[in-house]
This record gives structure tokens, C-alpha cells and sequence, in this order.
């Protein structure tokens, strides 16, 4: 059996299902990716675990401008995590922040505790914050199970040293999923860093001018991890 996982991040329903015939073995659905990605609606949801058999996360984001919440922001999070386990989702992406720029340990704590049994990443928001040991152990202890994370840098390619020490500094104690900028390219140092666990949206724009995913570029990069590992 592969000891890697190509997770793929869905901009959609389509965007899924291409993910899927490209190899992937597991989807992140989201919508909005040209602004970092937002909570779908709970139709596409529902429609995405009829249409597919891998695991499905669901991004729980309701604005794009920060990961800062509001109380009733905090609760629209709890009602759209609870949804997702009503239905059978194996997983969702979350993660709060403080105005300094420390993970918000309450409102993440919260959000863990109405996901479990589910499995939980703590996204991206983790490349908005500043000590990366810190900020590691502080998403350890929240519960979190998966830190989706370029490495506190723009993209992996930058933050491939960050992301080496997070694999060292993790110990075993949650999985590190590189994401941002990942592709056939770089997947080999990616690799060789430790690395197991990649993320990527694979996607152009279509016609519409929309981002949706490339069956082509997910299979290079399962093609790539066929070669190395």
C-alpha cells in the first residue's frame, strides 16, 4: 500500500469529480478559491457524498477576510460542523485565529470538540501566524489531526525548510499536509523531506473564467509520487 495521500481541493462538485478521476485520495471541498476558499452550501455537500466514494473534508470558513470570528459567527462554524457529521462527512478544515496573530485556542477547541469523532484539519491559517513552534503545539493541543500548512510562507517551495521541522518538531503527533503552490515539480523535495501528505487544487481556469481542477495536473502529481516512493 502507497504510504502518501494526494488530498485535492475542490472548488466544487465538478471540481471533485475530476479530482477523484485524476487519482486523488481524498477531497477538500470548498468554494471561492480565488480568495483562499469558503464554506460550500449544504446542497453541495449532500450531492458530493452521493456522487463520490472517498473520504470528503469540508472547508468551514464563512468569510474570506480574516480567521477572526464573531460569536455568532462562531456559531454559524458549530452548526455547519455539526451538519457535515449528521450526514457522514469524514472530516472538516478549520481553525481560528487572535487579532495578534496566535492561534485562537478557545474558539479552535470549540470547533474540535462538535467535530469529533470526525477528523479535523486546522488550515491554512496557521501561514498567518508567527512562531511556528508555538503555534504548532498550540494546534496539537486543540485536537487537531491534520495542520494543512506551506510552512508559515507564501508556498511550499518557500517554506520546504519550515516544513521540514514541523515533521521534526510534530514528532508523530499529528499529520503535517503540505499545501499551497504543489505540484509535479516539487513533489520529489517535498518527498524527501518527509513529507506524505499533499494538498492541491490542481486547477485553471475554465472558459467562465472560473478555477476548476485538472484531471491532468492531479496525475502528475500521483504519477511523480509513483516514480519516488
Amino acid at each position: 500500500m502507497n504510504d502518501y495521500l494526494v488530498e485535492c481541493c475542490a472548488n466544487s462538485i465538478q471540481s471533485a469529480i475530476q479530482g477523484k478521476l485524476g487519482g486523488a485520495n481524498r477531497i477538500e471541498l470548498c468554494t471561492n478559491l480565488e480568495v483562499g476558499g469558503m464554506t460550500p452550501s449544504r446542497e453541495d455537500i449532500a450531492t458530493l457524498m452521493e456522487r463520490i466514494n472517498i473520504p470528503i473534508r469540508i472547508l468551514i470558513r464563512p468569510h474570506a477576510n480574516n480567521f477572526m470570528y464573531s460569536k455568532s459567527e462562531l456559531s454559524q462554524i458549530i452548526s455547519d460542523i455539526h451538519f457535515c457529521k449528521k450526514i457522514g462527512v469524514e472530516g472538516v478544515v478549520i481553525g481560528a485565529l487572535n487579532m495578534n496573530g496566535s492561534v485562537n485556542k478557545e474558539q479552535t477547541k470549540a470547533m474540535v470538540r462538535a467535530a469529533k469523532p470526525m477528523n479535523v484539519t486546522f488550515h491554512r491559517a496557521f501561514d498567518d501566524c508567527h512562531n511556528l513552534q508555538q503555534d504548532l503545539e498550540d494546534v496539537i493541543d486543540c485536537g487537531c489531526d491534520t495542520l494543512l500548512t506551506c510552512g508559515q510562507h507564501k508556498n511550499v517551495t518557500d517554506g520546504i525548510s519550515n516544513l521540514e521541522q514541523l515533521i521534526k518538531l510534530g514528532n508523530k503527533r499529528i499529520t503535517i499536509l503540505a499545501g499551497s503552490g504543489v505540484n509535479h515539480t516539487n513533489t520529489e523535495a517535498l518527498y524527501k523531506i518527509g513529507i506524505r501528505n499533499f494538498h492541491l487544487s490542481g486547477s485553471r481556469k475554465n472558459q467562465q473564467g472560473k478555477l476548476e481542477t485538472d484531471v491532468l495536473l492531479i496525475k502528475a502529481v500521483i504519477d511523480k509520487l509513483a516514480q519516488i516512493a
